[in-house]
């Protein structure tokens, strides 16, 4: 029984072996031209769709579609302004929905919105030797076969360009919020909730058929602010041809960087109920914040870009986690380099 146990694990190995083999016949030696290696030689302006973004923020889940641009400054300095908002309440901005449907309070839900504008300082601008690691493609690869295969990889000498930038910009943005989840987080009530007497918001009321349903409190929060951080870019610009595989090309523009986020104007507004104006100055706020983030593209005429952000936001107070990400397509990049030379006859 042992040795036919054996026999059976060395005729499974031997098969599981000449597999691998047989899939890696053109695992070998591969010799390069390199094309270009221009890590300077990188687009000015980038302008992107972003037809899906989604933020899990404590104080308002959204998600929906933005747009944004970047422009390089020579090697001096970078800009850049990106806006995004829901495609509609339901799809998708949580607090709007849940005021909508169920609100109590007469106070009209804002839709959520954001804009962000600023710049990057470069005081550190360098190339540095590098190695890349380029995917092996051939043309026969096409459909099954490219999906079926692990594929193989090339590493080859790289210069690659690394920025050390200086952050400044302004943030906008403005949303709806549910503020009996604000009032629960901060151990808040109703009677906190004041009008120009200093009595509370009713708690209850009795809907048209006779129930008693609690008072569901919505109000809108607009900020104003600036962030400064700083930042740590990755750019390459490389191409090689490959004897017996297509060309391939690295043209990766990665950049990770962390802002302190100040709000000093976090204004909440009054809530309406019942024809009375109530006051939420009780609600606290919190005016700093910070984020950690990532933002990459490619340094081509049309190709796609991705982001992602995580830290805490000025909002209210145990209301400020956010954890954001984006994808932009199409991204269209240009040089903005018209000219041509022309000669009299």
């Amino acid at each position: 029984m042992r040795l036919k146990l054996v026999i059976g694990i060395l005729l499974v190995g031997s098969t599981l072996a000449s597999y691998a083999q047989g899939e890696r016949r053109d695992k070998g030696a591969v010799t390069y031209e390199e094309l270009y290696d221009e890590p300077y030689s990188v687009n000015k302006l980038f302008v992107g769709f972003q037809p899906l973004y989604g933020e899990a923020f404590a104080t308002n889940v959204n998600a929906g579609f933005g747009i944004e641009a970047a422009y390089y400054y020579e090697d001096k300095a970078d800009f850049k302004v990106h806006f995004r908002k829901p495609y509609s309440s339901s799809f998708f901005d949580l607090n709007q929905d849940l005021a909508s449907k169920n609100a109590t309070t007469s106070t009209k839900p804002s839709s959520f919105s954001y804009i962000e504008f600023g710049g990057t300082y470069h005081f550190k601008d360098e190339e540095e030797t590098s190695k890349t690691k380029m995917v092996l493609y051939k043309s026969s690869y096409k459909g099954n076969k490219w999906a079926g295969r692990v594929p193989l990889t090339a590493e080859v000498p790289a210069k690659v360009r690394k920025i050390y930038g200086a952050r400044l910009g302004g943030i906008i943005w403005n949303t709806s919020a549910d503020i009996n989840r604000v009032m629960e987080k901060q151990d808040l009530t109703y009677n906190d909730i004041i009008d120009t007497e200093g009595v509370g918001i009713p708690a209850t009321y009795v809907d048209a058929l006779g129930r008693t349903q609690d008072v569901r409190i919505f109000s809108n929060l607009s900020t104003a602010g600036l962030y400064v951080g700083s930042s740590i870019s990755w750019f390459r610009n490389v191409a090689v041809s490959f004897n017996n595989y297509e060309e391939a090309v690295d043209d990766g523009m990665l950049t990770v960087f962390f802002d302190i986020l100040y709000s000093p104007a976090l204004n909440v507004d009054p809530v309406q109920y019942l024809g009375k104006e109530y006051s939420v100055d009780a609600i606290k706020t919190s005016a700093l914040g910070f984020r950690l983030g990532i933002d990459g593209k490619f340094n081509r005429t049309l190709s796609w870009s991705y982001g992602g952000e995580l830290g805490y936001r000025p909002s209210f107070k145990g209301h400020s986690f956010f954890a954001m990400f984006k994808i932009s397509f199409p991204v269209f990049g240009t040089n903005l380099d018209y000219k041509v030379e022309s000669f009299g006859q």
